[in-house]
């Protein structure tokens, strides 16, 4: 039996905190087939060329066999229980504490009004990204490809022209009315 006491939206995004620049999609559900729209919008999003590592945690939809990610990411799946390690958890608790929580609202299309506002007013904030969401373990991956190695003969671009990097922080959050 479905709960019909709530409505809930889930905003699903990616931080680039070196270049401090994010991308969200704000659903209706969290399963494969959004996780699927996500990576296929997020996918466009890079430039030509280019290849993002993706940093996730493993959420059954982060890592279902159904998901198919495009050829111009790669997923980088963090350990169990470690939120700490994922620079994209501040974002969400900094979105939370700030325009989110203790609120209501009247109805779905309130919610992802809100979601919206709050997600525009943090990434039109200089600098806001790259201070929540800057992870020291990232910088070896950021600045010598630590243990990933691309395609042979090739070094990744960045991955969004003029506002990406090639290591993206990538999670969901869930928002409820």
């Amino acid at each position: 039996m479905k709960d019909q006491r709530h409505t809930a939206v889930y905003l699903f995004g990616a931080v680039c905190p070196e270049r401090d620049a994010a991308f969200d999609l704000v659903l209706p559900i969290v399963s494969t087939s959004a996780m699927q729209a996500f990576l296929d919008q997020l996918s466009v999003q890079v430039a030509p060329g280019a290849h993002a590592l993706v940093v996730m945690d493993r959420a059954g939809w982060h890592c279902a066999n159904d998901l198919v990610t495009p050829d111009n990411l790669a997923p980088i799946f963090l350990p169990p229980y470690s939120p700490e390690l994922n620079g994209i958890e501040r974002l969400w608790l900094y979105l939370k504490e700030r325009f989110l929580s203790h609120r209501s609202w009247a109805d779905y299309d309130a919610i992802v009004d809100a979601v919206c506002r709050a997600w525009q007013r943090v990434t039109a904030e200089a600098g806001r990204i790259k201070s929540l969401c800057q992870m020291e373990w990232t910088q070896a991956v950021n600045n010598e490809w630590g243990w990933y190695k691309p395609p042979h003969g090739t070094r990744p671009r960045a991955a969004v022209p003029g506002a990406g990097e090639a290591l993206l922080s990538s999670q969901s959050v869930r928002l409820i009315l």
